[in-house]
């Protein structure tokens, strides 16, 4: 509903009525959708205000200083800058994550992720985990937070993403619980001796073709970091290397799940069985109907690679 609807566009110029309407206005030019929601949060990081209370005190004036604050946030998003990281935060399986330029914004669908590592290890509590690309830290700590006795091991390249992660970690109080390190891929668990000891691998790794990077929305392409969206040509290069580098680290019957994109899931299906090591369990939809997480479990020995054409 905008400020016109409720009636508080023309409250005295420097009021909280005043300054919701300027910014919904902006925000509506600069084509962002909700603008009247989006104008009310930012006003609200800013105010400590609710936007409940914004229309109820309208008429209250708002400082210099909080004006300025705010003028920067509407010209930062009117950029298409994401709403998430002038927040700098974004909900994720019930807990709200730190998040900034440095990490990937969570999404909805990557929940499949952490139920699914639940479900597997439901026998087995004391399973060690490996987040793949951890970014935030938010599959490791919903994953942590389920499996009280599990082992998680956050691994990124990016020791900025890391910062975040370890942040978030400390702000649930699983820091001491969950051990961040830095790497590519799966190249830490080289280096420490890992070898057939992991229960679950889980990744979100970057699943976008080169081509298609510039078909994504201002806010995804120009804010969320190229690592984390970059799949390579056809988008899969990175899901290749993971199934190429998991079975060394799986125990037998250990299992390696991760997100992809949309038609991608049959051809990383299709990459898996060929390898040899690997069977399809079960392919994860969204709420879209979207196959979104291929679920593989390590063969108890190495089949003959299947020749695919």
């Amino acid at each position: 509903m905008s400020t016109d609807q409720l009636g508080i566009a023309d409250c005295p110029r420097g009021s909280i009525g005043a300054v919701l309407a300027e910014a919904e206005r902006s925000l509506r030019v600069a084509g962002i959708e909700e603008s009247a929601l989006e104008a009310a949060w930012l006003l609200e990081h800013v105010l400590h205000v609710s936007p409940l209370m914004q229309r109820v005190q309208a008429e209250r004036p708002v400082t210099a200083v909080d004006y300025a604050s705010m003028q920067e946030l509407v010209a930062r998003r009117a950029n298409r800058e994401p709403l998430q990281y002038l927040l700098g935060t974004q909900e994720f399986c019930d807990r709200e994550f730190r998040v900034t330029s440095a990490v990937l914004i969570p999404r909805p669908e990557s929940a499949l992720l952490v139920q699914e590592t639940i479900r597997r290890c439901r026998q087995n509590p004391s399973a060690i985990v490996v987040d793949v690309g951890t970014g935030s830290g938010c599959l490791a700590v919903s994953v942590a937070s389920a499996l009280p006795d599990a082992r998680v091991l956050a691994i990124d390249a990016s020791a900025d993403a890391l910062a975040v992660a370890q942040a978030n970690m400390e702000q649930f109080g699983f820091g001491a619980r969950i051990e961040c390190v830095q790497g590519d891929l799966l190249a830490p668990l080289a280096q420490r001796g890992e070898t057939s000891q992991v229960d679950v691998i889980v990744s979100n790794p970057p699943y976008i073709a080169d081509l298609d990077l510039v078909t994504l929305q201002p806010e995804v392409r120009c804010f969320e970091p190229h690592l984390a969206l970059a799949g390579g040509p056809d988008g899969m290069d990175v899901h290749r290397r993971l199934l190429q580098q998991a079975p060394v680290y799986l125990k037998s019957r250990g299992v390696l799940l991760m997100e992809v994109g949309l038609g991608q899931a049959e051809l990383v299906c299709r990459e898996a069985e060929k390898s040899g090591w690997f069977r399809t369990y079960d392919v994860l939809r969204d709420e879209g109907g979207i196959d979104r997480v291929v679920c593989f479990e390590k063969t108890e020995e190495r089949s003959k690679p299947l020749i695919v054409n």
